[in-house]
């Protein structure tokens, strides 16, 4: 479709206001990290690094990182296993309820994370608590795996599908078993996948709060959870857009390096 000049320029203005819109706000953010007044005066009057060496030395606020960061490992791990072998089975295999069991893997991400939250809540408390499993960093994980399953499985399944059978079948004619297969020609073509994957499931991880809000035990207290409950502080004002600021890069370099492992392993191919 021929779009008339006037119209290009339309939708390039379109589109550069939507993105100002959303990225405008961290802009600023990131920018009052090292604001100097307290009250954020703007245009900023002087530039200054105290509040970054406050929030580190913010005992709260290393524990919070650093259990959110252990959050995002445990639940990128569950993710890349879990998300691979359910790919390989509905790829590779024909059997009833295929498809069912794809969009049951699938649906975790498209619901709301309330209601992930709630039923994840009523399973700790009603089912596992009667066997002594509590809620705390291990259910935070768990809750996380939930919706991380789903980048991996779905960056699997489209390599899968693009690679097809052809190199495995050529594999097993020159004499390789599975596991020499698997190692020598179907982990090399998905690899890529899965580092894309393991960054998508480690930044949604590290950023998600609705879900955590109900799955984390006492004491358990990831970044965003630490940041939502210093938010209405004002000493806390200055540390808070440090961590944010903190915070916006680690959700956007992993999110950034997979789109750019994607885009080198298809050839810039959509």
């Amino acid at each position: 479709m021929t779009l008339s000049r006037s119209a290009r320029w339309l939708l390039r203005g379109a589109m550069a206001l939507g993105l100002a819109f959303i990225y405008l706000p961290l802009a600023v953010v990131l920018v009052n990290s090292f604001n100097a007044d307290r009250t954020f005066a703007w245009p900023p009057p002087r530039w200054t690094t105290e509040w970054w060496a406050r929030a580190w030395d913010n005992a709260g606020a290393r524990e919070a990182l650093w259990t959110s960061v252990k959050a995002g490992l445990g639940a990128t791990v569950i993710a890349l296993v879990l998300g691979s072998l359910v790919a390989f089975a509905v790829q590779r295999h024909r059997f009833f309820g295929r498809g069912t069991v794809s969009l049951l893997v699938v649906l975790p991400i498209a619901l709301p994370g309330i209601v992930t939250g709630i039923a994840l809540d009523s399973a700790f408390r009603s089912v596992l608590a009667p066997l002594g499993v509590g809620k705390g960093l291990f259910s935070v994980i768990v809750g996380h795996a939930t919706f991380c399953v789903v980048v991996v499985y779905n960056n699997v399944l489209a390599r899968l599908r693009r690679l097809g059978g052809n190199l495995q079948e050529a594999s097993a004619d020159l004499g390789a078993d599975g596991l020499q297969t698997f190692r020598w020609v179907t982990f090399p073509v998905l690899r890529s996948a899965l580092l894309a994957g393991a960054l998508l499931a480690f930044g949604l991880s590290f950023d998600e709060i609705i879900v955590t809000t109900f799955t984390a035990g006492p004491g358990v207290q990831t970044l965003p959870i630490w940041i939502f409950s210093n938010l209405f502080r004002p000493n806390q004002a200055p540390v808070i857009n440090v961590v944010a600021a903190v915070l916006i890069v680690a959700s956007v370099v992993p999110i950034y390096l997979a789109q750019r492992i994607s885009d080198t392993a298809t050839g810039g191919r959509l």
